[in-house]
């Protein structure tokens, strides 16, 4: 089974909004079996949006339509499937207009007739209740083809492919197995893991693929597999997985989004009963907003201080003024400094510290752009490493951030 994911919306393309909905769509159907052949985002005009409609009917079997369903003029999604399917006639269903007067009730918000339009669905549709919010969603079944048409709001969509869209298509549809595996790596680029795991690929059977997501300081290897034989599927997958192990150890954090570097760290100071905290500069909270993202992290991280200038470095941190003045704020000294002043005030077993020229300029440093210096402390060992991760600007703040992690959880370890 294939299925496009249509997007309508000019605040899309303009990129007034980003495209949440398609990402979260795409993960869902691939849950059940359904594979994403097509994304697109179109403007709101019809013949652009019939056009869409038309193309994917020839190559997908499901469209999942998100927007242009509200009650302005703007909204032109409902009136513009109907033509796609001839049907120009609409019916109103009561219960959706109860359920809108009971929505404006709760908030104190008055009926107005306008909003009776959204209870209208052209007859060849089948009603989806949207329980969130008011504009329903719909269902067409015609030439093999199904198109389903959902509200942008994404709570609302959300529901309504939860509760309503995938228990319909599981029950029309016979579907296979779409099943992944993905291992965390650090410390070792793309073309690095794909020299040393070459053959391991050259060898893998035609329904197993894999897959190469590179990021600032890891790389997940994705293992697919496709069949109609779930448990058999599963047991080959743990031994391909089992034989990448094999093959790159050293760099293998764990499996799945679970073994995220800043999870696994958190595990690793739970169970050593240990704190962290930050001190950050160029990176402006970065890490610590990465290490609390984690469900739990109270339990181990203590705070952060971002000290982005060298008067915040000097009274938030302690950091001597002699020291920057010799060596300036980029440097191995003023790093270890921070790092030593943050573990000292929040008491804790760990600190990191990052301080560099993230560019565009250098400001007062004779230190390159992309110039970052990162310490770790612990109660019985310092150590501060200096990297150049070149440009732009983004680049060197996700690095620096991705860099930190894999040195604190190597001092942990």
């Amino acid at each position: 089974m294939k299925a496009e994911i249509i997007t309508i919306g000019d605040e899309i393309l303009i990129g007034q909004i980003i495209d949440t909905n398609s990402q979260w769509i795409g993960k869902e159907l691939n849950k059940i079996g359904v594979s994403v052949y097509q994304i697109t985002s179109i403007q709101d005009d019809k013949q652009h949006i019939l056009n869409a409609f038309k193309e994917a009917q020839e190559r997908v079997d499901i469209v999942i339509i998100t927007g242009g369903l509200g009650p302005t003029k703007d909204d032109i999604t409902k009136k513009t499937i109907a033509e796609f399917f001839n049907d120009a006639k609409m019916v109103e269903y009561a219960e959706v207009v109860a359920h809108i007067k009971k929505l404006f009730k709760k908030i104190n918000h008055p009926f107005k007739e306008i909003q009776r339009t959204q209870a209208q669905l052209p007859s060849k549709a089948t009603l989806l209740m949207n329980h969130f919010g008011t504009a329903p969603g719909m269902w067409f079944y015609e030439n093999n083809t199904v198109f389903v048409s959902l509200p942008g709001v994404p709570y609302e969509m959300k529901g309504l492919i939860t509760n309503e869209v995938l228990p319909r298509i599981q029950q029309q549809f016979k579907l296979p197995f779409i099943l992944h595996k993905t291992i965390m790596t650090y410390g070792q680029g793309e073309s690095t893991i794909a020299e040393t795991i070459e053959e391991f690929e050259d060898n893998l059977p035609n329904h197993i693929k894999l897959a190469y997501l590179p990021s600032f300081g890891r790389v997940r290897l994705r293992l697919s597999a496709k069949g109609e034989n779930k448990v058999l599927l599963e047991k080959e997958l743990d031994e391909k997985v089992a034989e990448v192990y094999k093959l790159i150890p050293d760099i293998i954090t764990g499996l799945d989004d679970d073994a995220s570097l800043e999870k696994r760290i958190g595990v690793l100071l739970k169970e050593k009963n240990q704190t962290i905290c930050t001190a950050e500069s160029l990176t402006g909270g970065k890490i610590s907003a990465t290490l609390v993202s984690v469900e739990g992290s109270s339990a181990y991280y203590k705070g952060s201080f971002v000290s982005y200038s060298e008067e915040t470095k000097i009274n938030l941190l302690n950091v001597s003024s002699e020291t920057i003045k010799k060596h300036t704020v980029v440097s191995k000294e003023v790093a270890i400094e921070m790092a030593r002043g943050a573990k000292e005030k929040l008491k804790t077993n760990f600190a990191i510290a990052v301080t560099g020229n993230a560019g565009p300029t250098t400001d007062n440093n004779d230190k390159s752009l992309g110039t970052v210096f990162i310490a770790v402390i612990s109660d019985s060992k310092e150590v501060v490493n200096e990297f150049n991760f070149g440009q732009p600007r983004e680049k060197v703040i996700n690095r620096t951030v991705s860099k930190a992690l894999e040195m604190l959880q190597k001092e942990i370890l």
